[in-house]
């Protein structure tokens, strides 16, 4: 079959369509409404007041983010659970818990070479330079020569005692057997990732931590620019080195902030934004604080002035990255139970031009996290191979997908999907069967590194991401039979494109020697997917329109089964 072929298929399947009637309130109509509201202003100034902080959870810098964000949701008419009555329905609390271990917050440091004058490295200019959980050198420093040392192998050949450990390795082991057992004073690694372009960004430090121990001493980060300055002394003969490092460790509590607007005809079901605070950076993840933010307040603010509604209840979390998240899904049950989406924003405020990365919405599991190919490519993440038994079909996708396109376009702003990697607050809610997507951007050179600042955070990023968030919510939580047809629609689109682009692909692939039974796998992978995904909409049926639903759903996956089988034979022929 030849791609004209394809295309005229796709054309017959969009003219074969016809809905009975169409969502009152459509995702378009909130993205109208909400371009004239929201403006990023709020998540901007948020993520500012948040990314000068080095947030770990329970130090200083987290605690005042934590009340940050409460100030900000007082001002947009959030009441306090405890002061709240039972008609209120905007409402937050911050939940507390002891912390197990001590919290950390660094206060000052600089690393110098005895005999040059210039430190090679001070706080004021490489805030990540300190490792998370080092303790403080004394008062006047710590004086040593340095030695570099190449693997374990090595370790066990050389002596450190009172030395300072130079490495290249992820300093983990290296810390365990050379610092904790034989003795060094500390540690001073490099290991920046080709991705940060070490060699362009010179200065740039990808934060790194120790675990916690009793008996921590310290470990200092280096830039590219200084591991280069330390090699060349090096090759001259011995180093000596003296570092300074101020840091603090003390008992403390976890705050999780969590705000509710209550549903007001379906309470007992939500959708669950969630956003971590603790990581040092303005992009990761001051930003997807601050966009929460704003999309929570200008929630509230619509729907105190009775222009929209919330039928459904909607939920937000600010706190531990993964750790909030998953507690509020295994805590309670019978609340986890009525979870029907969730929403992590992590990185989502950057300018990409400045970091080189892109929009992203990272997919639920789905088979291009098996069969990565054509358009789609994971990022410098990376993502371990799914199987089948992976999958999670479910209308969720291409729906964020669809809305966030349309606010691409007509912002121009460029929208792009990666398959499923984790590592975000979207896996407790996969993990916990609840469809849940990753908001964000990457490959992005100043990940993690001290160069994430606020020149790197873009408000128009801003305000893009949280107006397409919060039309998809809004249309979810007010989501009825109509609005689960409109989705069939957008589901059933994306499913026809998709088989027509791994039909080209495959049919490439068997023409290039490639097993036909491999290529009709993965053709009937995605068949089975987006067949699934389309019955999944019936969870925002209404009781008395479901019959009208289940035409549509039936007459979508007809189609979708059609245009598979024709694929299939084309392949086998």
């Amino acid at each position: 079959m030849t791609k004209n072929l394809v295309l005229l298929f796709l054309s017959a399947v969009t003219l074969s369509w016809g809905q009975v009637k169409n969502s009152a309130v459509t995702t378009n109509d909130y993205l109208n409404i909400l371009r004239s509201n929201i403006t990023g202003e709020l998540a901007y100034e948020t993520t500012a007041f948040v990314e000068q902080f080095w947030r770990v959870v329970g130090n200083e810098g987290f605690n005042k983010s934590i009340y940050k964000i409460a100030d900000g949701l007082e001002a947009a008419g959030y009441v306090l659970e405890d002061n709240a009555s039972n008609t209120d329905r905007f409402t937050y609390r911050i939940e507390n818990r002891p912390l197990e271990l001590p919290t950390w917050e660094i206060v000052d440091a600089e690393l110098s070479l005895v005999g040059i004058n210039e430190p090679l490295l001070s706080y004021a200019s490489n805030r990540n330079m300190v490792y998370q959980n080092s303790t403080s050198t004394p008062k006047n420093g710590t004086t040593a020569e340095i030695i570099f040392v190449k693997n374990l192998d090595e370790l066990q050949r050389v002596s450190v005692r009172g030395k300072i450990i130079f490495t290249e390795l992820n300093i983990i082991e290296i810390y365990k057997e050379g610092v904790l057992k034989k003795g060094a004073l500390g540690i001073v690694s490099y290991d920046n990732p080709a991705y940060l372009q070490p060699e362009k960004n010179v200065n740039s430090i990808q934060f790194r931590s120790l675990p916690y121990d009793s008996k921590n001493t310290w470990g200092i980060a280096l830039s590219y620019q200084a591991k280069e300055k330390l090699k060349a002394a090096l090759e001259k003969g011995k180093v000596f080195a003296k570092v300074n490092i101020s840091s603090k460790m003390y008992p403390s509590e976890e705050l999780t902030v969590v705000a509710n607007i209550k549903g007001s005809e379906i309470p007992e079901e939500r959708i669950v934004f969630s956003a971590h605070i603790q990581e040092p950076g303005a992009n990761d993840n001051a930003s997807g604080v601050g966009a929460q933010l704003e999309i929570a307040s200008m929630a509230a603010k619509l729907i105190k002035k009775g222009g929209i509604d919330a039928h459904r209840t909607m939920t937000f979390l600010w706190g531990d990255e993964i750790i909030s998240t998953k507690r509020y899904l295994q805590e309670n049950e019978k609340r986890a139970a009525t979870v029907k989406w969730g929403l992590s924003l992590d990185m989502v405020g950057e300018n990409t031009a400045i970091t080189g990365g892109s929009f992203l919405i990272e997919k639920m599991p789905d088979p291009s996290a098996i069969w990565t190919r054509g358009k789609d490519k994971h990022t410098e993440w990376g993502g371990k191979l799914l199987t089948l038994e992976d999958m999670k079909p479910h209308y969720l996708n291409d729906y964020i997908i669809h809305t966030f396109m349309n606010q691409g376009k007509a912002a121009q702003w460029t929208v792009n999907t990666n398959p499923y990697e984790g590592g975000s607050d979207h896996t407790p809610f996969l993990d916990s069967h609840i469809p849940g997507l990753l908001l964000w951007h990457f490959t992005d050179q100043f990940y993690h590194t001290d160069s994430d600042r606020m020149d790197k955070v873009s408000q128009e990023t801003l305000k893009n991401v949280s107006i397409a968030a919060l039309a998809s919510a809004l249309t979810l939580v007010n989501g009825d039979s109509y609005t689960a047809m409109d989705i069939v629609e957008i589901v059933k689109e994306a499913a026809t494109t998709r088989l027509a682009e791994e039909f080209l692909l495959s049919e490439k692939s068997v023409n290039a020697g490639k097993p036909v039974e491999n290529e009709v796998d993965i053709i009937k992978a995605w068949e089975d997917w987006y067949l699934k995904a389309i019955t999944s909409t019936r969870d925002l049926a209404s009781p008395e329109n479901t019959v009208i639903l289940d035409k549509a759903i039936l007459q979508a996956q007809s189609i979708i089964e059609s245009q598979c089988k024709i694929f299939v034979s084309e392949l086998t022929k």
